[in-house]
């Protein structure tokens, strides 16, 4: 179980899981098997693989969550009622290969910046959308006639 899953509240479920482009992993192997004689292709490999398997990326119908590290713990986390943008940052590579960074921005808060992501324009239509949802869920008119009198 993962940092995400140990923190969601009792009404509070997983949207969205983003996730790191196979580029990072592509850059992983590689450093391994070009440079694994010396000890910097192993290094690179491990440094990078402990930062996919340490990183969680994802949208509740609460919150927006990123999570890194593994010896110490850093948490970026912004209610989706204090979201106020998202804005994409593609390269040309990025988007012909489908990856991308976002950076969240919130009210009163410091920025939420993902790493390269895949799928960039998934996770920022799935924060729009929950974003929605709970909008809907809080503004929702009272609809019983009875109680209209």
């Amino acid at each position: 179980m993962g940092y995400i899953e140990e923190t969601l509240s009792k009404s509070e479920t997983i949207v969205h899981r983003a996730h790191f482009h196979w580029s990072y992993y592509l850059a992983a192997w590689l450093s391994l098997i070009f440079l694994g004689v010396f000890i910097i292709g192993i290094y690179l490999f491990i440094s990078i693989m402990v930062r996919i398997w340490t990183t969680e990326i994802a949208v509740t119908n609460h919150r927006v969550v990123h999570k890194t590290g593994l010896f110490t713990r850093s948490t970026h986390e912004l209610e989706l009622d204090s979201v106020e943008g998202v804005e994409l940052e593609q390269s040309f590579l990025g988007r012909l290969f489908g990856y991308g960074k976002l950076i969240i921005s919130g009210t009163g808060v410091e920025d939420v910046v993902t790493p390269d992501i895949a799928a960039p324009m998934e996770f920022r239509k799935a924060i729009d959308e929950a974003a929605n949802a709970r909008e809907e869920v809080v503004i929702k008119p009272d609809t019983n006639p009875a109680l209209s009198s």
